[in-house]
């Protein structure tokens, strides 16, 4: 649906997007995931032709942003960090002003409108001037005036962000619902608003892709965290990888100086986690065991690698540089 190729933007030397590439299905939830100014909402400028690329070529349903940009636009839904909405207007006149823009003939905007607002829980407030809302109302008008006009792509731009927790919750459950007559791209730098909304994740820095996978990915694991009694050590606890042939390593989890933890995080390979096995040579061995979880590596994780790791590329960049 959505295929950016060698996407980029500079504006002089400062490159925004460098080299972007990617496809986003249709029907998919993908999630932009970046820290602030890693160059999220360029690319999603650069996907609804509000800025040109400096470099490369993005399609939405097989059309060139750049050289069909009004038949693309009117097949894509937008809403920008700030939602240009106008304070001063009811919810209604807003959504039927922004129905007459995107061009839906005069006897079918005000259902139109009508069913972008039952879609979004906007109905009770048709008569309310916009003002008057709270942050996550607002946040749901400006999404009702991206969806008004029924488009094959929503993009969203920090949609939750400045909200309260509950307003958090409604608007991912209102994404999801919006994802199954849409595809959907939503930027955030929140890594909870990816695992609960998304199905995929692009990681950005500086501008660049550093991961580009399932999010299921991230939630699959290797490995299972075994919390045992104090009186297992863990040369006793490392005799496991004898008995049991599919457990690679063993790891101690550390505690405090005066207080050692007695947590262990177990690698394993093959198809299914040994935990019959384990369960068994602990009871052979007289171990108690308190706790046994998986333990995934999740996106935080994964996030705070990719970012220590750029963080080190970058030093030894600028040391051989330096040096020379």
């Amino acid at each position: 649906m959505i295929k950016a190729e060698n996407l980029s933007k500079r504006y002089g030397e400062i490159h925004a997007a460098a080299s972007i590439t990617f496809e986003v299905n249709k029907g998919e939830i993908c999630g932009l995931l970046g820290q602030n100014g890693a160059g999220k909402t360029t690319v999603m400028k650069m996907i609804t032709g509000f800025i040109e690329p400096t470099d490369g070529i993005v399609t939405v349903d097989g059309l060139d942003v750049t050289t069909n940009r009004l038949v693309v636009q009117n097949k894509i839904g937008y809403m920008p960090e700030n939602s240009p909405i106008y304070p001063d207007m009811l919810v209604q006149e807003y959504l039927l002003m922004i129905a007459k823009l995107r061009n839906i003939p005069e006897d079918s905007q005000i259902n139109a409108v009508k069913e972008a607002a039952r879609a979004t829980g906007l109905e009770k407030f048709m008569t309310r001037t916009i003002g008057t809302l709270s942050k996550g109302y607002k946040q749901r008008v400006g999404i009702c005036s991206a969806i008004v006009h029924k488009p094959q792509v929503l993009i969203l731009d920090e949609p939750t962000n400045g909200l309260d927790p509950v307003q958090i919750i409604e608007i991912r459950k209102l994404i999801k619902n919006l994802a199954t007559k849409s595809t959907v791209i939503l930027s955030t730098h929140i890594l909870q608003e990816i695992e609960a909304v998304c199905d995929r994740v692009i990681i950005l820095i500086d501008g660049k892709i550093a991961r580009d996978v399932p999010l299921k990915d991230f939630m699959e694991t290797r490995q299972i965290q075994l919390s045992v009694e104090k009186n297992v050590s863990y040369e006793k606890l490392n005799t496991l990888k004898n008995q049991i042939s599919s457990i690679s390593q063993i790891s101690h989890v550390a505690g405090n100086e005066n207080d050692p933890s007695n947590d262990y995080i177990i690698e394993w390979s093959g198809d299914r986690a040994p935990v019959p096995q384990i369960i068994k040579a602990a009871t052979d061995n007289n171990w108690n065991i308190t706790s046994i979880t998986a333990n995934p590596p999740g996106l935080e994780k994964a996030f705070a690698t990719l970012m220590l790791e750029h963080a080190q590329s970058s030093i030894d960049k600028s040391t051989k540089e330096v040096v020379a």
